[in-house]
C-alpha cells in the first residue's frame, strides 16, 4: 500500500501585482540611495509589478518613478491637490490621481497596493510606513510591509524597535512581522513568502 503525500504546510505564495513605495522627496547625501531606487525600478518594472507611491517627481520618489517608467514599467502616483498645485507632481505617470488630504492620499495608495516598502526617507516616509505596518499589526489589512534597509539607513530604527520589544512596548510577533533586508531582489522575494500574524494585537484592560 503506498504512503499517503507529505502534505505541503508552507503558507502558500503571494502574487503583488502592485507594490506602495514610501521614500524621500529629496535623493539624499550617498549614490548608493539613488543606484538602489533606480535598481528597485528596473526590478518592478522586469517583474510587471505596478509602482504606487506619492507621485513626486523629486528626489528618491522622482528616481524610483522614472526607473521604472523607462524600464517599461506602470506607476500610479496619489498627491494632495495643494503638493500637486506647487508643480512637484511627476507629469509622465501612468495614471496620477489627485485628491484633497493626505489622510485621503495614503488610504487611496493603501488601497491599490498589495504591499509596501520603505526606502530611506524622513518623517513623511516613516509615518506613512509606520501606519501601513500599525494597520497590519491591529488586522485591518493583510499586506505585507518591508524595509529596503539601504548601507543601514534604517540600523537605528530596527534597534528602536528591539528596545520597544525589551520594554514591553512591541510584541516580537508584530516586529519581526516586517521584513528587512538589503538586497532589493531578496525583499521581494521574502514579501511574496512572508508570514502574517496570525493573531491581531489586542490592548489590554487596565487594572483596576
Amino acid at each position: 500500500m503506498s504512503l499517503p503525500a507529505p502534505v505541503d504546510t508552507r503558507p502558500p505564495l503571494r502574487v503583488i501585482k502592485k507594490l506602495c513605495v514610501f521614500c524621500g522627496s529629496s535623493a539624499g547625501n550617498r549614490p548608493v540611495y539613488r543606484d538602489t531606487a533606480e535598481q528597485l525600478g528596473r526590478h518592478l518594472a522586469g517583474a510587471g509589478i505596478t509602482l504606487v507611491f506619492g507621485g513626486g517627481r523629486v528626489g528618491l520618489m522622482g528616481v524610483l518613478a522614472d526607473s521604472v517608467l523607462r524600464s517599461g514599467g506602470e506607476v500610479i502616483g496619489v498627491m494632495p491637490r495643494a503638493l500637486a498645485e506647487k508643480e512637484i507632481a511627476h507629469s509622465s505617470l501612468t495614471q496620477l490621481h489627485i485628491v484633497e488630504t493626505m489622510h485621503e492620499r495614503k488610504a487611496l495608495m493603501a488601497d491599490f497596493a498589495d504591499a509596501f516598502v520603505l526606502l530611506p526617507g524622513g518623517f513623511g516616509s516613516w509615518e506613512e510606513f509606520c501606519e501601513a505596518v500599525t494597520w497590519l499589526q491591529l488586522g485591518m489589512h493583510r499586506k505585507p510591509c518591508g524595509i529596503l534597509n539601504v548601507a543601514g539607513y534604517y540600523d537605528s530604527l530596527l534597534a528602536l524597535a528591539a528596545h520597544a520589544v525589551g520594554e514591553g512596548f512591541l510584541g516580537l510577533t508584530h516586529k519581526d512581522m516586517v521584513v528587512v533586508q538589503s538586497s532589493v531582489a531578496q525583499l521581494l522575494s521574502e514579501l511574496n513568502a512572508a508570514p502574517l500574524p496570525a493573531v491581531a494585537k489586542w490592548v489590554s484592560s487596565p487594572e483596576r
